[in-house]
């Protein structure tokens, strides 16, 4: 179990910092819901989960992502581009203009986007490759249990968030949700710029 508490707590350190991933996390909890926003944050939770495997694995295989981190800055920096600029469409569309999205494929395009921009996050990579040498796996076992703590605690983070946020969100009227499409937009914007150039 010491493995896994382990896990929770590196999960935890690795999700709550604020970043592209929170921002959307948020927005999408505020203009889709909050089964939205739980797919979300779900999404990166299996992501860093996946980095946790690749730190238990070694640093054989972590040095090969490592290698690749300024394609990897390139490609997340697409995606928060892309998110960004959904968000400024949506911000200057009229109702008329949205066209409603089926629930089901909603959910899993964010699980799968929020999976995928993770993983391209180098931020994620060089984090779990610098606590590397503070994990140990000990046994299959071990392994096992403290990949399952970073899905857990990231989850857990998630969680918090996306309640806060829906907590929050009663309270704001429809003015000011839509104009967290504008912000969330040039922040999604400004974080890809940030990508590209970092590369």
């Amino acid at each position: 179990m010491e493995g896994f508490i382990t896990g929770i707590l590196v999960g935890l350190a690795v999700a709550a910092p604020v970043g592209p991933i929170a921002v959307l996390c948020i927005q999408r909890t505020l203009t889709r819901g909050a089964l939205a926003g739980l797919a979300t944050g779900l999404g990166a939770a299996t992501a860093d989960a996946t980095y946790g495997l690749v730190a238990v694995l070694g640093l054989s295989v972590t040095g090969v992502l490592v290698s690749y981190a300024g394609p990897l800055r390139i490609a997340g920096g697409v995606l928060i581009l892309l998110l960004g600029l959904a968000s400024l469409r949506n911000f200057f569309a009229t109702h008329r203009d949205v066209v409603p999205e089926d629930h089901a494929r909603g959910l899993v395009g964010a699980f799968a986007g929020t999976y995928a921009l993770t993983l391209g996050n180098p931020m994620t990579i060089l984090a779990f490759a610098g606590l590397i040498a503070g994990l140990s796996a000990g046994s299959h076992n071990g392994a096992f249990y403290l990949v399952a703590g970073v899905f857990a605690g990231s989850a857990l983070w998630w969680g918090i968030l996306v309640g806060a946020t829906r907590a929050l969100g009663r309270r704001l009227s429809a003015g000011i949700t839509r104009q967290l499409d504008l912000v969330s937009g040039l922040l999604l914007v400004g974080w890809a710029l940030w990508a590209f150039f970092g590369a």
